[in-house]
């Protein structure tokens, strides 16, 4: 595949924040194939659009970026319940996608960043499942991966509405399931989060937002935003931007979920085949096996990876 062109924009930043030479990215390009051609564990695409989006994402730095292209296909061999089964026409994820739990919303900031926006609680405990709820959140993040080269140059902007959550949502948060999602967060995407605005918390909420806290690193910790109101989100994400229901002047909350319901259906072969893009962990060479321990630290939990 081509490598998309850029807008001028788009270049700048490119070349300024993220060292991005176009004489050099050719040599850069045939030296990750090559590396992953002796990478027997790993089955994962390696057309030039899908890598320049990891160079990005790390910087062009090459160490960085094989460190993530590891992460990221054998966290889909450690996270089963997130991506096995994806779906979107399945009962689970369609009333997920009904719903729009993660909507990236259809401008960006001033400083080109996608803004995407996050409600907890939306969805009935009773009747799904919060691994599920990741897993169509994760459809959406690896359409954008694949689509949007903002989210690698310019970073993302989330907004995290906790207005519904409640205790019976978050006792769903177990510690295990909590490291894994901070995990995928944190390490497993070649994306650039720049904020996490949280608003509406409220006790529910708390101990969760702490449980993941305390999994963040520091530089991570250092872009969590709580705010007391919508002015104070204002200062972080421009009113306009924001949907209807949040004074902004996006449209709906209905119109833009119908969008990306359709999006997502839309990539229902394309979501189905990734599956196949994983770690075989039996073919993993030089070193052992990955496992929850090493991935997640979680104890108690030593089995290999399943690789079947």
């Amino acid at each position: 595949m081509a490598i998309r062109p850029l807008s001028a924009e788009l270049q700048a930043i490119a070349r300024e924040e993220l060292n991005e030479d176009p004489a050099r990215l050719e040599q850069d390009l045939k030296y990750l194939r090559e590396w992953l051609a002796k990478q027997p564990h790993l089955c994962c695409v390696s057309d030039s659009q899908w890598l320049i989006t990891f160079l990005r994402g790390c910087k062009f730095s090459l160490e960085r970026t094989k460190s993530k292209i590891e992460m990221f296909y054998t966290l889909r061999t450690a996270l089963p319940e997130f991506y096995a089964n994806r779906d979107p026409m399945l009962p689970e994820i369609q009333y997920i996608l009904k719903l729009g739990t993660m909507l990236p919303l259809p401008l960006p900031d001033d400083a080109g960043r996608r803004i995407i926006l996050m409600r907890t609680g939306i969805t009935d405990p009773d009747k799904v499942k919060i691994a599920d709820v990741f897993k169509a959140q994760m459809m959406v993040a690896d359409i954008l991966l694949e689509e949007d080269d903002r989210i690698s140059i310019c970073g993302t902007m989330n907004v995290m509405d906790h207005s519904k959550a409640t205790l019976t949502h978050m006792a769903q948060f177990s510690p295990s399931l909590t490291k894994k999602a901070s995990t995928l967060f944190q390490d497993g995407y070649p994306i650039r989060p720049k904020g996490m605005n949280h608003i509406n918390m409220n006790p529910a909420i708390i101990t969760v937002f702490n449980m993941f806290k305390s999994f963040m690193n520091e530089k991570m910790k250092s872009r969590l935003f709580v705010h007391s109101d919508m002015d104070s989100l204002y200062k972080n994400v421009p009113q306009r931007l924001l949907p209807q229901e949040y004074g902004g002047e996006a449209g709906s909350l209905a119109a833009i979920t119908e969008e990306w319901k359709k999006k997502v259906e839309a990539r229902r072969g394309w979501l189905m085949e990734g599956e196949m893009y994983r770690s075989d962990e039996k073919k993993r060479v030089g070193g052992r096996p990955k496992t929850q321990e090493d991935l997640f630290g979680l104890d108690g939990s030593f089995r290999q990876l399943n690789v079947d």
